[in-house]
């Protein structure tokens, strides 16, 4: 879904208002310097209230669309998804926010410590869900623009960057350390922590030189993800034998990476195998299709394992039902 303005634009928000409230947000740059835009600016979950210290997806998920709710009436143009670390949340947001036809940018954080799970397979999840953008926050560095350029060959969405600056970085250093992330191809850019709004109009002018985000027309993004790997396929996908759901699921997927496969076929038979699958999944080394003749267990599994999988098509549930199912969760059908 394109955002409601040009890009390259720029981005601050105007208050402190804290996660999970409209807030208003000026752009510069192409948007026009000095234009609101009001948006929404989502934190992970670990800052949401009303969550058990481990949440599974459904209570994240239900926090998410409250908050998404909320946000009817106050002229919410976009939302922001700030300083994520996991991909679940990332997910859950995104769906919650679907039946809003809101524009989703979301953002990792970039810093390695705090970061479970990786951009690029993030950003193959992600942008197969329909989201809007997707990028890095932090503090800008060689490896946080390198990322970004290694992302911009597999990208079908624009690369979003949130900027902080370092404790008494000047506008010019600040300036000076964003410009290779528009080097490298980001072209939605939000000024993040320590930053002002002469920050902001720097970059802003810096952004105009930029023309708006170059997209291959053709990316190579047919690729299978979990949360910390991602898959590029090629015409010919050699499945496994069927695996059953069950306590030993994570040592028969290690144990594929020694067999002539190229992706861990999963039966799964319930919603309770969805779940399990969805805890196992990120310990395998190959990419994981799913069989199933439930549209109820498929759909369990499509929601619970975090990435991007595979369906095998060589089931019962009809087309219609499948190809639907497929289409909301970004999943590939093979």
């Amino acid at each position: 879904m394109d955002f409601p303005f040009g890009l390259p634009a720029v981005f601050e928000k105007e208050d402190s208002t804290e996660n999970g409230d409209a807030a208003p947000v000026r752009l510069s740059a192409t948007a026009g310097a000095g234009e609101s835009c009001p948006a929404a600016v989502f934190g992970p979950s670990v800052e949401q209230d009303g969550l058990p210290d481990e949440p599974d997806f459904e209570a994240v998920y239900s926090v998410y669309r409250q908050k998404v709710c909320a946000l009817d009436g106050t002229g919410t143009r976009f939302l922001l998804l700030n300083r994520q670390t996991s991909l679940a949340d990332m997910r859950a947001a995104l769906l919650a926010a679907r039946d809003k036809s809101l524009p989703v940018a979301a953002c990792l954080e970039a810093d390695r410590k705090k970061r479970s799970c990786g951009f690029l397979p993030a950003l193959i999840t992600l942008q197969a869900m329909g989201i809007s953008a997707a990028g890095l926050c932090g503090i800008p560095d060689d490896g946080m623009a390198e990322a970004i350029r290694a992302a911009s060959a597999h990208t079908a969405v624009p690369l979003a960057v949130i900027a902080d600056a370092e404790p008494g970085q000047s506008v010019q250093e600040y300036a000076d350390a964003v410009r290779p992330l528009l080097d490298a191809g980001a072209r939605l850019l939000g000024c993040g922590q320590e930053t002002t709004s002469e920050h902001a109009r720097a970059i802003g002018e810096l952004a105009k030189k930029y023309g708006p985000p170059e997209i291959s027309e053709e990316p190579d993004c047919l690729a299978a993800a979990t949360e910390h790997e991602a898959f590029f396929l090629g015409e010919d996908i050699r499945l496994s034998e069927p695996l059953v759901c069950s306590n030993s699921l994570v040592d028969r997927l290690i144990d594929l990476d020694d067999e002539q496969v190229t992706a861990a076929l999963v039966y799964v038979e319930s919603i309770g195998d969805a779940v399990l699958l969805g805890r196992c999944a990120p310990m395998s080394r190959l990419p994981i299709a799913v069989r199933t003749d439930s549209a109820t267990v498929l759909n369990a599994a499509l929601r619970y394992v975090q990435g991007r999988l595979i369906i095998d098509s060589g089931t019962c549930i009809e087309r219609e039902v499948l190809e639907p199912l497929a289409v909301k969760y970004g999943a590939i059908v093979y």
